[in-house]
């Protein structure tokens, strides 16, 4: 595998259901990422290394995903000047919407961009975006992948109007 572009971030390994979803896309753009687990929390020390040592590494573009409290994009955002993407994950009493606030609500001069509750799928297809910037390849890959969706609703429209009358 070339070297990882992307850095896929989780607090805990209940969470890979939702993040695997973010490699699952990245897997099928063609663009290498590394996936960790590393708290906020119970790992500081290591989150905080991962996030100063990435651009180092190679990577341009961080997804982190975390629930409850969901420190985990704030404070990797704190320790890089890397784009951040936040994914609140559902979990707990409020079933996300506290890992939603915790994620979206960052002090000036340190942004986390934050996708919807478990929207794990387009936080990678924005980490796509913002690669696109810089690799062309990638933003074809984006304007084909979009044009197979809008073909596939045209034509699903198409067999439902058929169907039904």
């Amino acid at each position: 595998m070339a070297k990882p572009l992307v850095g896929i971030l989780m607090g805990s390994e209940s969470d890979m259901p939702v993040m695997e979803k973010a490699a699952d896309v990245l897997k099928a753009m063609d663009i290498p990422f590394e996936m960790d687990i590393s708290s906020a929390h119970r790992l500081p020390d290591k989150t905080a290394e991962y996030a100063k040592t990435a651009r180092d590494r190679g990577i341009e573009v961080l997804i982190a995903g975390a629930g409850m409290a969901a420190h985990l994009a704030g404070v990797v955002a704190s320790h890089t000047t890397l784009p951040v993407i936040g994914v609140p994950l559902k979990s707990g009493a409020l079933s996300g919407v506290d890992a939603l606030y915790s994620t979206v609500q960052m002090p000036p001069g340190i942004p986390v961009a934050t996708v919807a509750i478990d929207g794990a799928k387009n936080a990678a297809y924005l980490a796509c975006s913002i690669l696109s910037i810089k690799y062309p390849e990638i933003a074809s890959k984006i304007e084909e992948m979009r044009k197979n969706t809008r073909r596939n609703l045209v034509e699903k429209s198409a067999e439902l109007r058929r169907s039904s009358v």
